[in-house]
């Protein structure tokens, strides 16, 4: 008997205890450290960890970014917001809910009643209209950003870096361009 003790100590002796009685889980003892202190989030709450923000959407831990709007435009639903029926993915439907936020059939019936109602023209001209100001917009970006640049330095389509030295631009043709793109946005279809 007094060999069995010095082989086994007090903590192996319960841990066989503890293994007999089924109870595997129970610690044989005390233990001092570290421990993290968990906040359980729920959905839809945000919070900042090592210096990311984080959020909870569908059930996952995700990331916050700057690109989620970007995200949320080209996101494409499973239902129509419109009429609830489900939006099959084909080029129709995805092109009508990047312009109107509904499905093809949905965008059909309202321009039906439009044209019942006589202001199909109206709508059609305020279409044309805002197409027409986004194209100026890029142009006008585009203008902007050449004017601008200092770089004289380019590359090609083939990945050629080609230097242009040449005078700077003439600041009577920037007003001219400037005054044309104000001529074309205030310009009716």
């Amino acid at each position: 008997m007094s060999q069995l003790n010095r082989e086994f100590e007090e903590r192996d002796i319960q841990r066989m205890r503890n293994i007999i009685s089924g109870k595997t889980g129970n610690t044989t003892r005390i233990q001092a450290g570290y421990s993290k202190n968990k906040i359980n989030y729920s959905e839809g709450d945000i919070w900042e960890e090592n210096g990311k923000t984080w959020t909870i959407k569908n059930s996952l831990k995700q990331t916050v970014t700057k690109h989620d709007t970007l995200k949320a435009m080209v996101e494409f639903p499973l239902t129509c917001p419109c009429c609830s029926k489900p939006m099959k993915d084909f080029y129709l439907n995805r092109k009508m809910y990047n312009i109107h936020q509904k499905c093809f059939d949905c965008v059909i019936e309202m321009e039906g009643k439009l044209r019942i109602s006589g202001e199909y023209e109206a709508y059609e001209l305020k279409m044309l209209n805002a197409n027409k100001n986004a194209t100026i917009d890029d142009a006008e970006q585009m203008f902007d950003e050449f004017f601008n640049s200092k770089n004289e330095t380019y590359v090609t389509e083939a990945g050629d870096i080609e230097k242009w030295d040449g005078g700077s631009i003439d600041p009577e043709v920037i007003k001219m361009i400037k005054n044309n793109i104000k001529r074309l946005r205030n310009l009716e279809i």
